[in-house]
Protein backbone atom coordinates (compact mmCIF):
# COMPACT_ATOMS: atom_id res chain seq x y z
CA UNK A 1 0.00 0.00 0.00
CA UNK A 2 3.14 2.47 0.22
CA UNK A 3 4.35 1.72 -2.82
CA UNK A 4 1.29 2.01 -4.13
CA UNK A 5 0.60 5.74 -2.35
CA UNK A 6 4.54 7.18 -3.31
CA UNK A 7 3.74 6.08 -6.61
CA UNK A 8 0.35 8.58 -7.07
CA UNK A 9 2.66 11.00 -5.42
CA UNK A 10 5.42 10.87 -7.45
CA UNK A 11 3.02 10.73 -10.66
CA UNK A 12 1.45 14.15 -9.17
CA UNK A 13 5.06 16.00 -8.31
CA UNK A 14 5.85 14.52 -12.06
CA UNK A 15 3.11 16.55 -13.19
CA UNK A 16 3.75 19.86 -12.29
CA UNK A 17 5.00 22.77 -13.75
CA UNK A 18 5.57 26.45 -14.08
CA UNK A 19 5.07 28.05 -17.15
CA UNK A 20 5.74 31.64 -17.67
CA UNK A 21 6.83 34.34 -20.70
CA UNK A 22 9.91 34.97 -21.89
CA UNK A 23 10.79 37.53 -24.09
CA UNK A 24 14.11 38.16 -26.30
CA UNK A 25 15.02 41.37 -27.83
CA UNK A 26 18.00 41.74 -29.91
CA UNK A 27 19.53 45.00 -30.46
CA UNK A 28 17.69 45.97 -33.44
CA UNK A 29 14.79 45.67 -32.13
CA UNK A 30 13.99 42.33 -33.04
CA UNK A 31 11.39 40.60 -30.74
CA UNK A 32 11.10 37.07 -29.75
CA UNK A 33 8.40 35.61 -27.73
CA UNK A 34 7.56 32.21 -25.93
CA UNK A 35 7.25 30.35 -22.88
CA UNK A 36 10.27 28.78 -19.92
CA UNK A 37 9.14 26.13 -18.17
CA UNK A 38 10.07 24.95 -15.01
CA UNK A 39 8.88 21.19 -13.57
CA UNK A 40 10.45 18.66 -11.65
CA UNK A 41 12.02 16.92 -14.86
CA UNK A 42 13.59 20.04 -15.71
CA UNK A 43 13.18 22.99 -17.70
CA UNK A 44 12.99 24.79 -20.75
CA UNK A 45 12.44 27.77 -23.18
CA UNK A 46 11.14 28.14 -26.84
CA UNK A 47 11.04 31.32 -28.35
CA UNK A 48 10.30 32.93 -31.86
CA UNK A 49 8.98 35.44 -33.96
CA UNK A 50 7.65 33.26 -36.40
CA UNK A 51 10.88 33.02 -38.46
CA UNK A 52 13.58 32.68 -35.64
CA UNK A 53 12.95 30.21 -33.23
CA UNK A 54 15.77 30.04 -30.40
CA UNK A 55 15.42 27.58 -27.56
CA UNK A 56 17.33 25.60 -24.44
CA UNK A 57 16.98 23.76 -21.47
CA UNK A 58 18.68 24.75 -17.83
CA UNK A 59 18.55 22.88 -14.50
CA UNK A 60 14.84 23.78 -12.86
CA UNK A 61 16.75 22.22 -9.43
CA UNK A 62 19.14 24.86 -9.00
CA UNK A 63 18.90 27.39 -6.05
CA UNK A 64 21.52 29.86 -7.46
CA UNK A 65 20.10 32.89 -8.25
CA UNK A 66 21.91 33.22 -11.66
CA UNK A 67 21.69 30.25 -13.92
CA UNK A 68 23.49 29.68 -17.53
CA UNK A 69 21.78 27.60 -19.95
CA UNK A 70 22.99 26.84 -23.95
CA UNK A 71 20.12 28.08 -26.64
CA UNK A 72 20.34 26.87 -30.11
CA UNK A 73 18.37 28.60 -32.94
CA UNK A 74 16.46 27.45 -36.51
CA UNK A 75 18.95 29.22 -38.06
CA UNK A 76 22.07 27.67 -36.84
CA UNK A 77 23.55 30.19 -34.59
CA UNK A 78 23.95 28.90 -30.76
CA UNK A 79 25.03 30.53 -27.44
CA UNK A 80 24.49 30.82 -23.67
CA UNK A 81 21.82 33.03 -21.51
CA UNK A 82 23.35 34.03 -18.36
CA UNK A 83 20.13 34.97 -16.07
CA UNK A 84 19.73 36.26 -12.61
CA UNK A 85 16.16 35.12 -10.90
CA UNK A 86 14.33 37.21 -8.57
CA UNK A 87 13.79 36.05 -5.19
CA UNK A 88 10.40 34.23 -6.39
CA UNK A 89 12.05 32.56 -8.61
CA UNK A 90 9.71 33.01 -11.28
CA UNK A 91 10.59 35.92 -13.32
CA UNK A 92 14.37 37.58 -14.31
CA UNK A 93 16.37 39.29 -16.77
CA UNK A 94 19.49 38.53 -18.14
CA UNK A 95 21.73 37.91 -21.87
CA UNK A 96 21.88 36.06 -24.45
CA UNK A 97 25.25 35.83 -26.35
CA UNK A 98 25.08 33.99 -29.42
CA UNK A 99 28.16 32.67 -31.75
CA UNK A 100 27.56 35.46 -34.55
CA UNK A 101 28.76 38.13 -32.21
CA UNK A 102 25.59 39.11 -31.58
CA UNK A 103 23.98 39.98 -28.31
CA UNK A 104 20.05 39.80 -26.87
CA UNK A 105 18.69 40.96 -23.77
CA UNK A 106 16.23 37.85 -21.74
CA UNK A 107 13.21 38.93 -20.00
CA UNK A 108 11.15 35.88 -18.04
CA UNK A 109 8.09 36.67 -16.04
CA UNK A 110 5.12 38.96 -15.96
CA UNK A 111 7.57 41.71 -17.22
CA UNK A 112 7.91 39.72 -20.41
CA UNK A 113 4.08 39.77 -20.73
CA UNK A 114 3.98 43.48 -21.71
CA UNK A 115 5.94 42.75 -24.83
Amino acid sequence: MRAFAASILLALLSACAITEPVVVIGKDGQTLKGTATGAMSGGSFNVTDGHLSCGGSYDSWSTYATITMQVLCSDGRKGIVISTRDPSGTSGHGTVNLNDGSEWTFIFGPTAANF
